[in-house]
């Protein structure tokens, strides 16, 4: 499943980021990375998605979203 597809207040795990090499980047230096725990905060449908990670909130755009899989976290 995608982050997109997340439902609030569950916790994830990421499985693979697949995005163009900057923006991937980017989020590794923000601690996104593969394996990381994440929670889904706010994921209305309408506006970008509100997570959770290393302590941190954040609001990542639809399109970011959808190419992040994760699975449900144990």
């Amino acid at each position: 499943m995608t982050l997109k597809q997340g439902i609030n207040d569950h916790h994830y795990q990421v499985v693979s980021i697949s995005l163009e090499q900057p923006l991937e980047r980017r989020l590794e230096s923000l601690g996104l990375t593969e394996g990381a725990h994440i929670t889904i905060l706010n994921n209305d449908k309408k506006r970008a998605l509100t997570a959770k990670f290393r302590g941190t909130r954040f609001a990542l755009g639809r399109r970011i979203a959808e190419h992040i899989e994760i699975k449900e976290s144990e």
